[in-house]
């Protein structure tokens, strides 16, 4: 499903433009209810003062003694006048006002005529005054005043998400060139991506590419250079074998045909191996687990049996005394099967090198709780110059006495690390010849 498809939910710079405009939009009209609620409050205290300070002054002014209607601050504040004196006459009335005929001392409401009024009356010894205000034009004029208090947070509320979306859209700029250059990219080009400008939070994520463009790159090559030694190395066998065949299709007689067919057989064996070998060191060396052999605890000691077991009836062939010379209980978390191909290739190159009438021996021991597996021969060894690189695929010293694909070592080095483990090479003290020792990780503890 694409981007588009997803929505802006999906989107990072959706998300924060669409949470923070939310946040801002009703704080905003949160923040406006209440400056205009309390603009009409303040416009109503207002006016009751301002109601309260015409009644203190009409109380000193000369019209007290005029016995008349007139008109009083009708225009432009809708406030209407009513006095009476100490008889209980009116002296004064606002024109064009149907005020209330009694005088409640204080702040009252009132309505009159359908007209509903704000009333504040006064009372002294010579006079009482009345002042009455029209509620709706009073109401009409507060409402505008609170308008005009919440027009600045109404015009602010749209700049503040417009200056707001644009520093997200700034701030993700370095995200969306990321993504172009990663996009941009052609597909063998896993050279790292820059981080020039990146915030600090994509800077890890950014780090695991390059580490992950790294190791990609690194098993890229690897399998380039695989498959370039082992065309290089398939050459030979193959060659061998179209000569073989054309051979046994050249031979004379029976002799030479059964012998042809033979070395034919012996070509054929070889090759079979070499692949096999071939395949076992690219499964090793994958990086994924293969799926038809997940980790699991292993028991060495039963391993190291059935790997012997398996080599014994080559061992004999060659007279040579092969057995498990020390061992003790032992377990690994790991893969069965490829430490059995592990056990398989030591005892094989063991059996291979080693000359008729010699000796093989196998100790399983644990160093520091941690299982050492050594494989000790009596063949010729590996020169100590030589045996950095006998872990190298298709290497072979130019003395060896026996034919191979030089895979071995290589295979056996792949599913150590894959376990954790080392190898290590040296000479043997006891027999003389080559020592191989694979020293495992110590197993966890079982929880109680």
């Amino acid at each position: 499903m694409s981007a588009k498809a997803r929505g802006p939910l999906h989107s990072l710079r959706g998300r924060l433009l669409l949470f923070v405009l939310a946040s801002i939009l009703l704080a905003g009209l949160g923040l406006g209810i209440t400056t205009y609620r309390g603009a009409l409050r303040d416009a109503d205290a207002l006016f009751d003062m301002h109601l309260q300070q015409m009644a203190h002054t009409l109380r000193g002014s000369t019209l007290l003694g005029s016995n008349a209607d007139g008109d009083f601050g009708e225009e432009g504040y809708d406030v209407f006048v009513q006095i009476w004196g100490p008889d209980g006459t009116q002296v004064f009335r606002s024109a064009r006002a149907e005020l209330p005929p009694q005088a409640v001392l204080g702040f009252s409401d009132a309505t009159v005529g359908g007209t509903r009024y704000r009333v504040y009356s006064l009372q002294t010894p010579l006079q009482t005054v009345q002042i009455a205000q029209d509620m709706d034009a009073r109401q009409a004029r507060a409402r505008g005043l609170a308008l005009r208090a919440t027009l600045p947070l109404a015009l602010m509320a749209p700049l503040l998400m417009l200056a707001v979306g644009w520093i997200i859209t700034r701030s993700l700029a370095p995200v969306q060139r990321m993504q172009r250059e990663v996009a941009g990219r052609a597909d063998d080009d896993l050279s790292p991506l820059s981080m020039q400008g990146l915030p600090d939070e994509v800077r890890p994520l950014v780090q695991e590419l390059n580490l992950l463009f790294e190791r990609v790159d690194n098993a890229f090559d690897a399998q380039r250079n695989f498959v370039a030694d082992a065309a290089h190395e398939l050459r030979s066998p193959l060659t061998a074998l179209k000569l073989q065949a054309e051979s046994l299709r050249r031979a004379a007689d029976d002799a030479s045909r059964e012998q042809a067919t033979v070395r034919l057989q012996q070509g054929i064996d070889r090759s079979i191996r070499l692949v096999g070998q071939l395949l076992a060191l690219a499964r090793q060396e994958s990086a994924s687990m293969p799926p038809d052999d997940p980790s699991q605890t292993v028991d060495l000691e039963a391993l190291v049996a059935e790997a012997i077991a398996a080599v014994l009836p080559q061992a004999q062939q060659r007279q040579i005394d092969l057995g498990l010379a020390e061992s003790v209980p032992a377990t690994v978390q790991g893969q069965p099967a490829a430490l059995h191909i592990l056990l398989g290739n030591l005892l094989d190159n063991a059996v291979k090198y080693t000359p008729v009438d010699g000796r093989i021996d196998v100790t399983l021991s644990l160093e520091a709780d941690a299982p050492v597996l050594r494989v000790e021969d009596s063949g010729p060894g590996i020169p100590e110059a030589d045996r950095e690189r006998a872990f190298d695929r298709f290497y072979r010293a130019a003395d060896a006495g026996a034919s191979g694909s030089g895979l071995g070592l290589a295979i056996v080095q792949a599913i150590a690390q894959r376990h954790g483990a080392t190898v290590r090479l040296g000479k043997s003290d006891r027999l003389g010849g080559l020592k191989v020792s694979v020293s495992f990780p110590a197993a966890a503890p079982s929880a109680a």
